[in-house]
C-alpha cells in the first residue's frame, strides 16, 4: 500500500484517488497531488475557502451543506440553510454570522458553500 496522503485543507488522512485527483472523505476537498503546497501557502495568506474551494469574503451569502448540531439548541442547523452577510474572523470557526431562529453563531468554512 502506498503512503497516506493528507488533505491540505483539513489535514485528514482519510483520502482516496479519483482519476488524477485526490479527494478528502471528510471535507470533500479535491486537489491534484503535488500542488497542495501552493494551496497551503494560499490559505496561509488569510484567504478563507468554502467546502468547494471558492474564496469567501465579508458580506457573502453562504448555504450550510450538512446538518450541524448546535450546542444548547433543541434542534440542529439544517443543511440548505442560507446565511446572509457573513463576517470572516480568525480562528477555528472562521465565519461569524446571525441565523434566524439561532441568533449569533460561528461556523467553520468547511461546512458551507458560497451561493
Amino acid at each position: 500500500m502506498s503512503a497516506t496522503v493528507h488533505c491540505p485543507l483539513c489535514h485528514s488522512d482519510l483520502t482516496y484517488p479519483n482519476q488524477e485527483m485526490m479527494v478528502c472523505s471528510q471535507c470533500f476537498h479535491e486537489w491534484i497531488p503535488g500542488t497542495e503546497s501552493a494551496e497551503e501557502a494560499g490559505n496561509a495568506e488569510g484567504r478563507v475557502m468554502d467546502a468547494h474551494g471558492n474564496e469567501l469574503q465579508n458580506g457573502d451569502t453562504v448555504m450550510v451543506i450538512k446538518d450541524l448540531s448546535v450546542k444548547g439548541a433543541p434542534k440542529p442547523l439544517k443543511s440548505g440553510t442560507k446565511v446572509k452577510n457573513i463576517r470572516l474572523v480568525d480562528g477555528d470557526h472562521n465565519i461569524s454570522c446571525k441565523i434566524d431562529g439561532f441568533g449569533s453563531m460561528a461556523l467553520k468554512s468547511e461546512f458551507v458553500k458560497k451561493v
